[in-house]
């Protein structure tokens, strides 16, 4: 009974050490596991918003930033302007030299500078080797730099279609212009026209070319400012024609008055 007993009290024993260190070993396995934060279990994602704001943020600022900046557009209408006028004057110029070599009955210090004189081999503009100079309204004098040419520049005067015959005065020449004939003199008012009309082309066409330019640059300026300069460029093209007209009308005054 005794032995009974005691085996009894030694399984309770037993059996109270065993739970004992069932619960050790759970409070042991219950310690080793690590706390997670929330915030690693459950990240978050704000940082994304953030960097999509920053993002947001720095496009708007680049826009912003070009929208401030002020691009100077240069102001291309005066060199336009300037072009034309000077294409317009340069026909002018050629218009003035065609028109000096036409003879009227008057003479004209220019009316030789156009003939060819050739010496030693070499083909020269008259007013290059030689002075003229007006004597009186119906003579003309021919003085050379260089004596050695004047036999040179005799004959180059007789060769040009401008019907003179100039003599020998010491070392220069003279020569009397002679009067026009009816026929010479509606001869030359026929080129004069011409040359007119030909003058008038080539202003016009100094006027088209402005226009065109303007025209391509049109996003350089706003409509205001290109109506303006094509009615500047209009009214600089009349000014030339206007001129040219009047040239013209004062050679035919000169060729047919004498």
């Amino acid at each position: 009974m005794a032995m009974l007993l005691r085996r009894a009290i030694s399984y309770r024993n037993s059996v109270m050490l065993i739970r004992s260190c069932n619960s050790i070993i759970q409070t042991r396995n219950l310690l080793s596991i690590p706390v997670i934060p929330k915030a690693q279990i459950l990240p978050s994602f704000d940082f994304l918003k953030d960097n999509r704001r920053g993002f947001a943020k720095g496009k708007r600022s680049k826009d912003d930033s070009a929208g401030d900046t002020v691009q100077v557009v240069p102001d291309i209408g005066p060199t336009i302007k300037a072009v034309a006028a000077s294409q317009m004057e340069a026909a002018m110029v050629a218009l003035s030299r065609e028109l000096a070599k036409l003879r009227t009955g008057r003479a004209s210090a220019g009316m030789l500078d156009h003939i060819i004189v050739e010496t030693d081999g070499v083909k020269l503009p008259l007013n290059r080797l030689a002075v003229a100079a007006v004597i009186d309204p119906k003579t003309l004098s021919v003085n050379p730099y260089d004596p050695n040419t004047l036999k040179a520049l005799e004959k180059a005067i007789v060769s040009s279609p401008l019907g003179l015959n100039p003599r020998v005065d010491g070392e220069r020449l003279i020569a009397s212009i002679p009067p026009l004939t009816k026929e010479h003199m509606q001869a030359m008012c026929k080129v004069v026209s011409k040359s007119c009309e030909d003058v008038k082309q080539s202003i016009r066409r100094a006027r088209q070319k402005a226009l065109d330019t303007i025209k391509k640059s049109g996003s350089s300026f706003s409509k205001d400012e290109v109506k303006r300069l094509e009615k500047e460029v209009d009214d600089l093209t009349k000014k030339f024609v206007k001129s040219a007209e009047d040239m013209c009308k004062a050679k035919e005054r000169e060729i047919t008055e004498g």
